[in-house]
Parts: C-alpha cells; sequence; structure tokens
C-alpha cells in the first residue's frame, strides 16, 4: 500500500525546502514546477503542441515562458489554450509518477503541487500536507526574490486560496519558519505515515 501526501502551501511558505528534506529523507517527490518545465524543455512533449498555438514561443526547440506570457497578456483566450494542451500532459505525468510507485511497493510518496486544493488534484491524495509560515515571513521571502514587486507578489496571492483556508482543509501542517524544526517536523510525519 502507497500512501499519496499531497503537499502545498501559498507561495514563500516554504513549499520547496519542504519537499527538499522529504527527498533528502529518500521520499520520491512528483514537482509540478519541474513536470511543467521538462514539457517546455527542448524535445519536450508540450512544444509541438504549443507551438502550433504560439509559434513565437518556441525558442531553441523549447518552449520561452516570456513569450507565453506576452501572448496571455495580448489574448484573453490564450491561458485556457495553453492550459488545454499542458494539464493533461502533467496529470498523465503524475499518474505515471503514482502508478511506477505502487507497482514497486513504495511506502510513501509525495506530490508537490502549488494549486493542489485549487485544482482538485488533493482528490488523487490520502493526506494532504500545508506548509505555512506568518505573513511578514512569508512577504519577506517572496520580496526577496529578482525582479519580484509588490504588484505581482499581490497578483500571485490573488491567485492563490487564502493561506488560512489552506489550513483548514490540511490533514498536517507544518510551519517553516525554523529550517531545523521543519526537518524535524518532516522526520516526525514520515515516521508517523509509514509506521505498521
Amino acid at each position: 500500500m502507497t500512501f499519496v501526501l499531497g503537499l502545498t502551501g501559498s507561495i514563500g511558505m516554504g513549499k520547496s525546502t519542504t519537499s527538499g528534506f522529504f527527498r533528502e529523507a529518500g521520499i520520491p517527490v512528483w514537482d509540478a514546477d519541474a513536470a511543467v518545465h521538462a514539457l517546455y524543455a527542448p524535445g519536450g512533449a508540450a512544444v509541438a503542441p504549443l507551438g502550433a498555438l504560439c509559434p513565437a514561443a518556441v525558442v531553441d526547440g523549447g518552449i520561452e515562458r516570456a513569450a507565453l506570457k506576452d501572448w496571455i497578456a495580448r489574448d484573453p483566450s490564450a491561458l485556457k489554450q495553453i492550459e488545454t494542451v499542458v494539464h493533461p500532459l502533467v496529470a498523465r505525468d503524475r499518474e505515471q509518477f503514482i502508478a511506477l510507485h505502487r507497482a514497486e511497493k513504495t511506502p510513501l510518496l509525495v506530490l508537490d503541487v502549488p494549486l493542489l486544493l485549487e485544482s482538485g488534484a488533493d482528490r488523487l491524495c490520502d493526506a494532504v500536507l500545508v506548509v505555512s509560515a506568518d505573513p511578514a515571513v512569508q512577504r519577506s521571502r517572496v520580496m526577496a526574490r529578482p525582479g519580484m514587486t509588490e504588484a505581482h507578489f499581490n497578483a500571485l496571492l490573488a491567485k492563490q486560496m487564502p493561506d488560512a483556508r489552506k489550513r483548514a482543509l490540511a490533514d498536517h501542517l507544518i510551519i517553516t519558519e525554523s529550517l531545523e524544526q521543519t526537518a524535524r517536523d518532516v522526520k516526525a510525519l514520515i515516521s508517523k505515515l509509514t509506521a505498521g
């Protein structure tokens, strides 16, 4: 029996760091952002269909995200067209990951998905782990990113379910304000979910 743990959290809440601790502990992690990156890379499954929709987005055999953003800014229907191509490919990649580890009887795996709850992907999970931090910590982390502006930060937040709502829907919660504590909490959760 493979236990599927969904990992999510709003921007700047420490999701990448937390998924890194799972990886370090030998737990397989499927990363939604990495899956999209692979689909957009040269030879990736999304390159040809997205190139057919937006030829300017194909640069050096891969998809250039900046060109997709420009298209979305110009055309209100662009995002829907992109999602129609990309979402099924991402879902197939995720399903293959889960099937592989179920076949290998892996005791625990993690699905790292930024919009896990918003997209309904939590239905694929046996439990949901939400990572969170104080809003001031979140803000300072995100504003420290290269090129981040207040307006962009607020726009990203507006697309995500509020942190309080995510916390309410979580089966497990890890506060990520201390690396050492986060590492300990991840170890404890792995022990709890793989016991017996």
